[in-house]
């Protein structure tokens, strides 16, 4: 049975708004909650809110509009009657971004749990548990218990009555993941804010295995992801216009536009890239097995073969198709060999990105002949590299 999930947004900030709402990678807090826990299978999703503003509101049909259906509650007793008698439900606090660490911590829990913090000048905002512990705004705790609380509360808040009940009931203390950009962030004011979407920004950043990805499209691809994570625009969008921008410059190569082709081929390649990064502050990561971003690499392939084309119907013969088809054969084949293995500075390997940012010096003099001989030669080594680090490690001896 899937963990429930009760969120707390009814505590408001120094200027009167609630919590909830402040802002967060374009978007707000609460939605950034109710992702993480949708990202850890928690099911039914429901909002501990006394009233729901417009705001409250549209970010609700947001994240229905996404497939993540999420129920406002206004007490205690609504909230218990949405989960089944003995199931078991995750806890969050009002104003707490979780950390999916301590997230799958809670998830190997077998029974009530509680997350914490050291009692600490660095944690003094977040709730005390006892003299060295704070409570992280994660718990697991029991639906019953949700429901006996809620039937004595009275005036007092539910979250905190909650956690002292499953402190007495023998919950175990979980530590937090500690580490640098680690762990729990708690709400205060707008300024906090930025300085946790700031740690976002920096935890969505992955190492790339291609040289122009690495050293000359981190700037762009930061400022991009910035600016478009406070838009609407969805992460596969931006991989299904890098791969329109592939197929329209593989055309224009086979008409002879080779600096439009190789113009908009250019433009394509941080479009990935930032989509990835999007897709990751959004908890929802991209799926390797996703369509429009498995067709880059063939996409990438038929421009090459489309210049190839071009080429040796005018002027120079068999030679360049040959060299274009012996490119794309040894890309696919070098591909293939470093497909999930270690090769030292893989990042020089043969790749969609490294092959177009290649041709720019050729394209200045016209020299397409010359680039499609020596990105043969680039992936015909780059394969048999490839090939063997693949054989030393797999006859190297083991211990």
């Amino acid at each position: 049975m899937a963990l429930g999930a009760l969120i707390g947004a009814y505590q408001e900030d120094d200027a009167g708004a609630l919590r909830a709402l402040l802002p967060l990678a374009g978007r707000t807090l609460i939605e950034y909650q109710v992702r993480c826990l949708a990202a850890a299978g928690a099911a039914p999703l429901t909002v501990l809110v006394e009233r729901v503003p417009p705001a409250l509101n549209e970010a609700f049909e947001r994240l229905r509009g996404e497939g993540i259906a999420v129920v406002p509650v206004s007490d205690g007793n609504e909230a218990a009657s949405r989960f089944e008698a003995g199931s078991q439900l995750i806890l969050l606090a009002d104003g707490v971004a979780p950390d999916m660490g301590d997230l799958e911590l809670l998830l190997e829990e077998s029974d009530g749990a509680i997350v914490t913090v050291p009692d600490d000048e660095v944690h003094e905002a977040f709730e005390r548990i006892d003299g060295h512990n704070r409570w992280a705004g994660l718990a697991r705790v029991d639906s019953n218990m949700l429901g006996a609380t809620a039937a004595m509360l009275g005036d007092w808040d539910l979250q905190s009555t909650l956690l002292r009940r499953a402190v007495q009931a023998g919950a175990r203390l979980v530590p937090s993941n500690p580490g640098d950009g680690r762990g729990p962030f708690l709400t205060i004011d707008e300024g906090a804010m930025a300085g946790f979407e700031r740690r976002l920004l920096v935890a969505s950043r992955t190492a790339r295995e291609d040289a122009v990805a690495r050293y000359f499209l981190p700037v762009v691809e930061e400022v991009a992801t910035e600016k478009l994570m406070e838009t609407g625009v969805r992460p596969s969008w931006l991989v299904m216009a890098a791969l329109v921008m592939t197929i329209a410059g593989a055309f224009c190569f086979s008409r002879g536009w080779h600096l439009a082709a190789l113009g908009l081929l250019f433009l394509s390649t941080p479009f990935d890239l930032v989509a990835q990064r999007l897709a990751t502050l959004r908890l929802r990561p991209l799926s390797p097995s996703m369509l429009s971003r498995r067709l880059l690499w063939p996409a990438a392939g038929l421009a090459l073969l489309a210049l190839g084309w071009f080429e040796a119907r005018h002027g120079s013969g068999w030679g360049a198709m040959m060299a274009a088809l012996t490119a794309a054969a040894f890309g696919e084949a070098g591909r293939i060999e470093r497909n999930g293995r270690p090769i030292p500075a893989i990042e020089w390997q043969f790749a969609r990105r490294n092959a177009i940012w290649l041709a720019l010096p050729f394209a200045v003099g016209g020299w397409w002949n010359l680039y499609l001989t020596l990105v043969a030669l680039y992936a015909a080594t780059s394969f048999f590299t490839a090939q063997h680090f693949r054989h030393a490690v797999e006859t190297a001896p083991h211990n």
